[in-house]
Parts: C-alpha cells; sequence; structure tokens
C-alpha cells in the first residue's frame, strides 16, 4: 500500500491542482508576521497567571520568583528545540509529526493524541471559567446558556479563515499585554510613591520580598510544590509551533517569535509578580480577591473588580480559540499520517480543516453537562492532569529533537537554521528537569491523581494503536526537509575560470 502524502507534499502539489482538488487537501497560509508575534505574547498569559500565580506564592513565598525562572528557562529550550523542527518542517501537525517521523509512529500516535487530550480538558475548563466571569455581571443568568453562547460563537468564526483565528488572537492578546504592563506600571507607582497598596497593613517596598520569613518561608520544599502550579501557568505555549504549517514566511516569523520567550517570562511572571510581593507580603497575596484586583484597588480605582472581569473573560476567550485552533490543527495532522479517521484532513475551501473545528465543538459541549454537575474543586484535578499531559508532550518535544539532531550529524544531511542553543547538555537538563515535575505531580497528594490518570491515557492510547492504527499509519511519517543548503564559498584568489 503506497504512503500517503505529506502535508508539504501536498502544499507543493497544490499549485498543479485545480482549485476543486486543491480545497479538500491543503491548508491556508493565512497567518501573518503581527499574527504570530502577538500569538507569541498572549499564549503566556491566562488563568495560570491572573488566578494560578496566587497559588503559587502561597506554596513557594517570594522564592516563586526562581520557579517562574527556572521553568521559563526549561519550556525556552522546548520552544528552541520546536522552533528548529518547525523552520526545518513547516507543517501542520507539529510535534506529532516530529515524533512519528524522528521517535517512530507509536510515539506520534501518542504525542498527538496526549495533547489533543490536554486542550479538550482545558478548553473545557476555560469554557467554565468564561461563565463564572460572566456570572459576575450577570447573577441571574445560568452558566450554560454563556457557555453554549461563546462555544458556538468561536467555532463559527474558527470556520471562517485562519486569517479570522489570527486576528481575534491579535486583538485578545492585545488586550491581555496591556493589562499585565498598566499592572507592572500601577504597581510601581504605588512603590515609589507610596500609595496604600489596597487595604495591606504592611507599607510597599523591596524589602517585602525578603522580611517576612525570608526569600525561602516555606523551605525548599515549597519551591518544589510550586513547579506543579507554575508549569501549568506555561501550558499551551507550544501552540506556537502548530503556526509552521499555516504561517505565510515560517523561516522568518517563528525565529522570531520563540526568541521572544525569555522577554515574556521575565516581563509577564517575574517582574509582575515582584512588584505584587513588594507591594503586599507573600502571604497576603489572593487573602483579599485577586492579586490584580489588590492592585488596582490600591490605585483608588473604584472599577477595579470590572476591569479585572473584563481582562480575565479576555484571557478566558484567548485561551478557548487557542484550544479549539491547536487541537484541530494536531487532529489534521494525525489524519495525514493514519492516526485519525479521514475525514479530519478535509479542508472547506477557506482552507480550514473544518470538521476537527465540529468535533472540538461537540467535546466542549460537553463542559455544559460537566458545568451543572461537576464542584468547582473538580477542576484543580483538572488542572494537574493537563500539568502532566502538558510535559509529557514536551519531553517528546524533547527526545524527537535529540533523534533529529544525531540524524543531522550521522546523515551528513545540511545544518539547521535556527539552531537551539547549548547542545545537548541544555536538552539533557531540560529533559531531567521535567522528569523532576513528573515526580513532584506525584509527591504531593492533591496532584497525585494526575500520575493515575495519565499513566491509564497513554495505556489506552497504546491499546488504541495496537487495535486500530494500521497501514500507513504504521509507518513514520515523511516530511519534507525544507533546510537551504549552506552556499558554496570558493577558495580565496581561486576564480570561476579555475
Amino acid at each position: 500500500m503506497q504512503q500517503a502524502p505529506s502535508p508539504t507534499r501536498n502544499e507543493s502539489r497544490a499549485g498543479q491542482q485545480t482549485p476543486a482538488a486543491a480545497v479538500g487537501s491543503v491548508l491556508n497560509r493565512g497567518l501573518n508576521v503581527r499574527h504570530i508575534r502577538f500569538m507569541a505574547l498572549g499564549s503566556a498569559i491566562g488563568t495560570g497567571l491572573f488566578y494560578g500565580s496566587a497559588s503559587a506564592i502561597q506554596k513557594a513565598g517570594p522564592a516563586v520568583l526562581l520557579a517562574y525562572i527556572i521553568g521559563g528557562a526549561a519550556v525556552f529550550m522546548v520552544m528552541r528545540a520546536l522552533g528548529e523542527m518547525a523552520v526545518r518542517h513547516p507543517v501542520s501537525g507539529s510535534f506529532g509529526q516530529y515524533a512519528s517521523r524522528y521517535l517512530g509512529p507509536l510515539a506520534g500516535f501518542v504525542t498527538g493524541w496526549t495533547y489533543v487530550f490536554e486542550m479538550a480538558i482545558v478548553a473545557i475548563a476555560d469554557v467554565t471559567a468564561f461563565s463564572i466571569y460572566m456570572g459576575f455581571w450577570f447573577p441571574q443568568v445560568d452558566r450554560w446558556i454563556w457557555i453554549l453562547a461563546i462555544i458556538c460563537f468561536l467555532a463559527a468564526l474558527n470556520l471562517l479563515s485562519v486569517k479570522v483565528f489570527g486576528e481575534l488572537e491579535f486583538w485578545f492578546s492585545l488586550i491581555k499585554v496591556a493589562a499585565i504592563v498598566a499592572m507592572i506600571a500601577g504597581g510601581a507607582a504605588i512603590i515609589a510613591f507610596g500609595f496604600q497598596a489596597g487595604g495591606s497593613s504592611v507599607a510597599p517596598g523591596l524589602g517585602n520580598l525578603v522580611e517576612h520569613g525570608g526569600l525561602f518561608p516555606n523551605g525548599f520544599g515549597g519551591l518544589l510544590a510550586s513547579f506543579a502550579v507554575v508549569m501549568f501557568a506555561f501550558g499551551g505555549i507550544e501552540t506556537l509551533g502548530i503556526t509552521a504549517g499555516e504561517a505565510a514566511e515560517p523561516k522568518k516569523v517563528i525565529p522570531k517569535a520563540v526568541n521572544t520567550v525569555p522577554v515574556r517570562v521575565l516581563l509577564f511572571y517575574v517582574l509582575t509578580l515582584g512588584v505584587l510581593m513588594s507591594l503586599f507580603p507573600w502571604n497576603e497575596v489572593g487573602s483579599n480577591g485577586s492579586p490584580f484586583v489588590q492592585i488596582f484597588s490600591g490605585l483608588g480605582i473604584p472599577a477595579a473588580p470590572h476591569i479585572l472581569n473584563a481582562v480575565v473573560i479576555t484571557a478566558a476567550l484567548s485561551a478557548i480559540n487557542s484550544d479549539i485552533f491547536g487541537a484541530g490543527r494536531i487532529l489534521f495532522g494525525l489524519s495525514q499520517q493514519g492516526h485519525a479517521p479521514a475525514a479530519f484532513g478535509k479542508v472547506s475551501r477557506h482552507g480550514v480543516p473544518w470538521m476537527t473545528v465540529v468535533m472540538m465543538t461537540a467535546i466542549l459541549l460537553v463542559g455544559v453537562v460537566l458545568n451543572a454537575v461537576i464542584p468547582e474543586d473538580v477542576f484543580l484535578v483538572i488542572a494537574s492532569i493537563a500539568t502532566f499531559a502538558t510535559v509529557w508532550v514536551w519531553v517528546m518535544i524533547l527526545a524527537s529533537h535529540v533523534a533529529m539532531k544525531r540524524e543531522i550529524k550521522h546523515g551528513g544531511l545540511p545544518a539547521s537554521e535556527f539552531p537551539s542553543p547549548w547542545w545537548p547538555a541544555a536538552s539533557v537538563l531540560t529533559i531531567a528537569f521535567m522528569a523532576l515535575v513528573i515526580v513532584v505531580l506525584g509527591a504531593f497528594e492533591d496532584t497525585r491523581i494526575a500520575l493515575y490518570v495519565g499513566a491509564a491515557w497513554l495505556g489506552l492510547l497504546v491499546l488504541g494503536y495496537r487495535l486500530w492504527v494500521t497501514g500507513d499509519g504504521r509507518r513514520r511519517a515523511h516530511l519534507e526537509d525544507e533546510t537551504s543548503p549552506l552556499p558554496v564559498v570558493e577558495p580565496a584568489g581561486r576564480t570561476q575560470a579555475d
């Protein structure tokens, strides 16, 4: 049986097909530099920052800044590894196809479906969070009505074109970034001018970082415990790699977007939380509501809760939008590999894999039912399960990258145009750190269930692969290498006539 053509092959043949034929198999490259740059900025800002940060601070105290720096460095290495592969193979299936190509079809199957599982869990939590936020303004309206409305709205927009998705993410990210900058500027003003910081009994100042139990008030164990929350906050950043298949110029925009990761970590997490804990002793953060409400209230803004609510609604909408996009494109790649039904590979006349959007919409509709029957504390468990799935995907990205680098070396292939730095030491250390995060999940009782669910999920995937994947699905993915060969440099003094 002949191997199915890869997405890259399809794209290269699109010019030879009739429009009707091309419609069914080719994604539209409609994401420009502006879209992807702001997606890169916005991917680090979500409920993990606006609400999860308070939980991380309670676990580690001011040492949480160190946790975000370490976790951010690890995520940067993951993104550099993914960026190197995305520039060499700009396909929509992204890390699912990279795992299939370099680690084998089983690894690709497990990685792709684990990411879909992660996005489905997070999306259900996000739509429920959105309904809670809307309930702040409209308490008389049942939550399920908001969930149904936002699912239908975002699904319809995602069916239009990838450019619509890019525009939505641009404006959502712009609002979130503006809120963070305003929070930092407001906090700095409170510190500089000595305003009363939202009801705190302690004067604002940098001394609050060390004067209430020291930098490590809960010891080294508190620092370790915070990693479960810290890494959850970074979850979803890998969606940036999925945009390579629909980026107009992936070799230009992907490296620029990936290289902003350190700036995002320092600005959105380290600087933001550093300002926050300078305003309030770490054990007061979140005790009187959201940390962001505390800062806006400290500036004497009476509408602080409403401002924050508008921002977190934007963050939730952005998260749901990205969940639909990311899971859908991975499903498209899985169908190309024979790891998902062929229907998920069908593309509309707008260049959108419409069947994957329909499936994600159906999954999100489960949130309508879950919102009515599952208590809110269950979503803390869901967050830890999502963390396990996220870290698993990151490990598979790193492992695929290691295998690719070995193949480049032993096969004499052209050097990468966007190589990962500090190879191989940084990659080995990052993999070891990800293993530590998995251990941390199992070490604490409130997150241990994530390991049980994660192990059961991986076992089901292996069983599903053995039972249902046949034919081309048992072969490694074929990916075109789009690396430009290095120019030949003639020796000095040698002319063309020689």
